[in-house]
Parts: C-alpha cells; sequence; structure tokens
C-alpha cells in the first residue's frame, strides 16, 4: 500500500483558501487536495459572519483599506492590504456566480452588514451561516469538476524537500509534495507535485477554549517551519471577544454581528461597559473588546460577561442569527428573553507561513493560503470578516503566478524521493499519554500565553513546552504513526513558536499585550521571523 502518488497541484486542506484554489488550479493541470477529516470539516464551516468588501455607494476601498490598517495595530503590509481590499468584490462576485445565497434585499442589492472595526456596512453575508454556505457551494463545484480528486481522512505528515533526497537539489531549498499519512489504513506515502499549496487553516486546538473546530492544530504551520520556510509573527493570536460560556458546551461562536445588530456586552448587574473602553464601543476591533473583557473578569472574578439583544425585535434576531438562537436554545437559553454568557476564545491565527503577495513562500514550489499564511493584510490584530476575504483573493493570486510560469515539472529529482521508512517502529498503545500532554500544552499556553501576558509567564511557557516537546520527539522517533500523533507532535511546535515569537516582541501592540511593555499602536514594520536553521541542503 506504500506507493507514491503523483499531482500536478497538491492542495492540503479544504477551506475555502483551499477549494478556491482547487478550483482556479484545475484550468492548468490535474489537482489533489488532502483533507484531515470529512471534505467540508474546516474553519471555514464554521465562520458565522460573512466577508468584508465593498459595494455600498458610500463606501470605497480606501475607507476599508483605512479600517483594516487602523485594526492591524501599525503592522499591516500596505501593498497587500491595498490588493485584498481592491480585489475583494471581484472575488466576492465569483462566488455569486458560483451559487452562494448571499442575503439581499427588495430591489436585488446584496444585504450589508456591519462589524467591529468597519465604519461602513460592508460585510456581505448569508446570516449567521455564510461559512457554512461559502464551503458548500465551494465543495459542490469542487465534486464536479474531472481535474480536482479530494482524498478524505489524508494527513500531511512533513513536506518533502532536498532533506528527503538521496543526492541533493541544485535549486537551494524546494518542496517537492508531501509525505501523507492515510488515516483509513494506517499508511504513509509521498505523494509528489509540481507545486504544493498549504491551506491548512489555524491552530486554535493549542488553546484550552476556541472557536475552532477539532482539526484546528496548526499542521501547515509546523509542517512548514520543519522544512525551513519562514514563520512570521506568531506571537498575535487572536481571541474572539465572545463565545458562549456554557458549562455542558463546547466554545460556540457568537458572531461580531451580533454586536454590529446593536448587541450590548454587560456586567452581571446589567451595566453596560465597552464606554469605559474604547470610543467605538461595543465595535472597537477585537483586540480591545477581548481585553476589555478579560480585565473585567478579572477585576470582578467572574467567569463570564453578557451580550444582550434583548432589547431587538425578536423577529430580527431569529432571521439575523438562526444558527445562534438555535444552539442557544438546545441549551436553555432564549437570546430574545435574556443575555448571552459569552467569554473570549482562541479564534484566528494572525501570523503564519511568510509569503509575499503571491502566495509564494522561500521554498520553491511551496505556497501558503489563507490563515496558515501570513501576508500582512492582519497585521496586529485581524479586522472582522477579512479572513474569508484574504483565502479568496490570495488563492487568485497563486493561481495567477503559476499560470505565468514556464517551467512545471522537477521530474529528476521526483525519481530520488524514498518511501517513507517505518523500520524497527512499535505499535505502542499509550494514548493516555497524548491526551494527557494534549491537555498539559493547551493548560500551559491558556494560563501563560493568553491575552494578558508577561515575561515572566512567557518564560515559564517556553520552558515547559520544550520539555513535552522533548517527550514527544522521543516517542514519535520510536512509534507508528497516528493521526492524534501527528497532531500533538504539530500542537507542541505551533506552541513553542508562538512562545518564542511573543517573547521577542518587546512592546504591546495589537493581540500582543505584555505587562512588561507599554502598549503602541503608531506605525511599525517590525515583524517576527523564526526559521528552522537545522534544514540543510546544498545550493
Amino acid at each position: 500500500m506504500n506507493q507514491t502518488k503523483k499531482t500536478d497541484f497538491l492542495v492540503i486542506g479544504s477551506g475555502v483558501a483551499g477549494l478556491f484554489a482547487a478550483l482556479k488550479l484545475s484550468k492548468l493541470g490535474e489537482v489533489s487536495i488532502i483533507t484531515k477529516k470529512a471534505d467540508y470539516e474546516s474553519n471555514t464551516n464554521y465562520a458565522q459572519g460573512g466577508i468584508a468588501s465593498v459595494f455600498a455607494s458610500t463606501d470605497n476601498p480606501e475607507i476599508h483599506l483605512k479600517d483594516t490598517l487602523e485594526a492591524g495595530a501599525g503592522l499591516c503590509d500596505i501593498e497587500a492590504t491595498r490588493i485584498l481590499v481592491e480585489e475583494g468584490p471581484l472575488r466576492v462576485k465569483e462566488l455569486l456566480e458560483l451559487g452562494v445565497p448571499f442575503v439581499k434585499d427588495s430591489q436585488g442589492n446584496l444585504d450589508l452588514a456591519l462589524e467591529g472595526g468597519h465604519r461602513q456596512k460592508r460585510i456581505v453575508h448569508a446570516y449567521d451561516r455564510t461559512g457554512r454556505e461559502v464551503e458548500k457551494t465551494l465543495l459542490t463545484a469542487v465534486k464536479e469538476n474531472p481535474n480536482i480528486a479530494i482524498y478524505e481522512y489524508h494527513a500531511c505528515v512533513d513536506l518533502i524537500t532536498p532533506h528527503h533526497l538521496k543526492s541533493f537539489s541544485i535549486f537551494g531549498n524546494v518542496c517537492y509534495g508531501a509525505y501523507v499519512f492515510n488515516a483509513n489504513i494506517g499508511e504513509i506515502f509521498p505523494f509528489l507535485a509540481k507545486r504544493t499549496i498549504l491551506a491548512t487553516g489555524g491552530a486554535g486546538q493549542v488553546y484550552l477554549h476556541t472557536t475552532n473546530p477539532d482539526i484546528a492544530t496548526g499542521d501547515g504551520v509546523a509542517c512548514a517551519f520543519r522544512a525551513g520556510a519562514r514563520i512570521k509573527n506568531m506571537e498575535f493570536y487572536q481571541f474572539h471577544p465572545t463565545s458562549l460560556y456554557h458549562e455542558d458546551s463546547n466554545s460556540f461562536l457568537i458572531s461580531e454581528a451580533v454586536r454590529g445588530k446593536g448587541g450590548i456586552l454587560r456586567r452581571p448587574n446589567g451595566e453596560a461597559f465597552m464606554q469605559e473602553y474604547h470610543p467605538m464601543k461595543d465595535l472597537a476591533p477585537r483586540d480591545i473588546v477581548a481585553r476589555a473583557i478579560d480585565n473585567e473578569m478579572k477585576k470582578l472574578g467572574l467567569s463570564h460577561v453578557y451580550l444582550d439583544v434583548t432589547h431587538l425585535p425578536k423577529e430580527e434576531i431569529i432571521q439575523h442569527f438562526p444558527s445562534i438562537y438555535e444552539k442557544c436554545l438546545s441549551l436553555g437559553i432564549d437570546i430574545t428573553q435574556e443575555p448571552i454568557p459569552v467569554v473570549p476564545a482562541a479564534h484566528y491565527m494572525c501570523g503564519g507561513v511568510e509569503t509575499d503577495v503571491y502566495g509564494r513562500t522561500n521554498i520553491r514550489n511551496l505556497f501558503a493560503v489563507g490563515e496558515v499564511a501570513c501576508t500582512g493584510v492582519h497585521g496586529g490584530n485581524r479586522l472582522a470578516s477579512n479572513s474569508l476575504l484574504e483565502g479568496l483573493v490570495f488563492a487568485e493570486r497563486i493561481y495567477r503566478y503559476i499560470s505565468n510560469e514556464n517551467d512545471l515539472s522537477f521530474e529528476r529529482e521526483h525519481s530520488q524521493i524514498p518511501l517513507w521508512d517505518k523500520e524497527g517502529m512499535k505499535n505502542v498503545e499509550e494514548w493516555v499519554l497524548i491526551s494527557h500532554d494534549v491537555q498539559e500544552v493547551r493548560t500551559i499556553m491558556s494560563d501563560y500565553v493568553g491575552i494578558v501576558r508577561s515575561n515572566l509567564r512567557l518564560e515559564r511557557a517556553l520552558r515547559r513546552i520544550r520539555l513535552l516537546s522533548d517527550e514527544v520527539t522521543d516517542y514519535y522517533n520510536r512509534t507508528l504513526i497516528t493521526l492524534p500523533l501527528l497532531e500533538l507532535r504539530n500542537i507542541i511546535q505551533v506552541a513553542e513558536l508562538i512562545v518564542r515569537s511573543a517573547l521577542m516582541r518587546k512592546e504591546s501592540r495589537g493581540l500582543h499585550y505584555s505587562t512588561d511593555y507599554p502598549e503602541n499602536r503608531e506605525p511599525s514594520r517590525e515583524d517576527t521571523i523564526l526559521q528552522n536553521k537545522n534544514v540543510f541542503w546544498r545550493v
């Protein structure tokens, strides 16, 4: 069963970025998508709010640019951000043409919502099921495309680079594809490709409380780092201010759009408090709202605060937020009659694999797109509903770049890539060790590397994570691969990258708030870059 597969384009991940890239690249050749679980399971599927894009007559790309730059705390890349806001409407129109059922008004115009950090209504949406509808539409188009194959329950073990060759590449560091784990049969095989596109999403499972699905274990960043890719600004992990707090339920996102519709954050006694933290009150950027809630909880000894929409018409609440209404009602909370208990939860990775404006990494033939990538458009804090937009815009730009390339082959090197060697590996049934280590690293990250940090907390976290890393590396090197083991290995790798990046930034900026340094929101281009120097190849 351990046989080599080949494709023109290997897309790792099946969210909006991966599916959109696959559809585009299918015009150029054969595309293979690998995804860890079922094809629809992705962060995209859980995205509620919508896609930020300029369609209103009162709006323009310059205003969207300004809002994005201000939310980004002075760290956004101007060129990449301008591309995002200017090309975004064209990509949204493509989704409309594919059949995504965005909500429209009685005149047939897109119904545009308002979210935190935006000064104009520009959120294109399908009520609070936007991500699900986009994912469903793209998957339908992908499955109807004869040039695209989807491999479910397949995970990336490691990217294949000259490190794995029996002889070295004259081209420097090159990606030839990936070693892929087939979870159904427990086998690993080389999946060779002319171009590899990382679209693996985020890493919310690094924390105890997250709005992300179970698959969000940072696989793309971890694999890219091990292969020698440059990893940028990992200290900026966005905590969504409002996830549902309930003792009998996992975290569930309460969309930014709820506050956009008029939802008010309140203390248990009913007092609104956001006016004490920012002029935009409940519609302030996410980093400010999350930190305000965290401060209220610590100051008053609370496990959560409340988000109140009871002053809005009942019919409007149910129409615009059907998923939130149904979820809360299933837990005995009628949001039309009582406020929603909310708490911040890990939501979005603003850093990631460094790319240029065409999705290229520093490893030849390796591209990254979506949440796994760091294009620079989010800076130190992502503006609400810019995430799906980024995936669409830069997936198109990857296609545009590759379509203009002349040489798409490295067949000589492909012939030298060895099969996966599992000689001497044992099938050790020690799941309790893996589950314990996962829980331990999440607890460390939540306790020491959350919304508010300090050098003391970060140094303690790094020491403990490195001990776990040594344990897991030893276990990995003598044990047959399983999906939980792959995910644990990646979670620990990403956790270490976040902590090391946070220690390198000697200021409070955006999502990185340290009690050791004053907050700085003046423009800055000081990026945090980490690269694995233990990967060697000859040039």
